[in-house]
């Protein structure tokens, strides 16, 4: 029995997703798609239409996947705030074994946000999400007392975000876990 045309959809963005964020938009080929979701050059290009097609679908699957799990993160109310956002920043310093090194988010900024319109305004509705979120965490922290209430909040959220950027851009260059720990230590006593 054939598998359904859904699954092998998602199973292929999500295969594409890793290559992407392995190699980066440009550097990845059609034939390295193929060999990552399994698929034929033809059943890619009728199923997506096109690389770029196929890669804003495996950007979207990531950034839904990861802003979830942020989100889900930071609105704990039953955590102490400043527990929350060393969760989050602690992904930055232990990320699953399995993961490529860095982010697909920081490395499409990197590559294709300056040139590709469409991308970018996909990932400044990412960032706008996430930005929220910390701020209303970071907010919360200063109605409890936990943060310093005479801080600007926004600031302290795209200070975070930022730092993780960093921290990934780091990662990739080879930072090992002693450094990303000490970034993040750092990043927590200035919040």
């Amino acid at each position: 029995m054939a598998r359904p045309r859904q699954f092998e959809e998602e199973r292929a963005v999500e295969a594409a997703m890793r290559a992407f964020w392995e190699r980066g938009y440009e550097a990845t080929s059609t034939q390295e798609l193929c060999e990552a979701t399994g698929l034929g050059r033809s059943s890619i290009y009728n199923t997506f239409t096109s690389k770029h097609d196929l890669f804003k679908r495996a950007l979207t699957l990531y950034m839904d996947v990861r802003t979830a799990s942020a989100m889900e993160v930071l609105e704990d109310a039953g955590r102490p705030v400043r527990e929350r956002l060393r969760t989050v920043l602690g992904w930055a310093v232990e990320a699953p074994v399995d993961d490529p090194v860095g982010c697909l988010v920081v490395n499409t900024m990197i590559e294709m946000a300056p040139r590709d319109e469409d991308v970018a305004g996909r990932l400044r509705g990412d960032q706008e999400k996430r930005l929220a979120a910390l701020r209303g965490a970071i907010e919360g922290g200063q109605r409890s007392g936990e943060i310093d209430a005479c801080k600007d909040a926004g600031a302290l959220a795209h200070f975070v975000v930022a730092t993780i950027g960093g921290m990934r851009v780091a990662a990739r260059g080879g930072a090992d876990e002693r450094t990303l720990r000490a970034i993040a230590d750092t990043a927590m006593a200035a919040i």
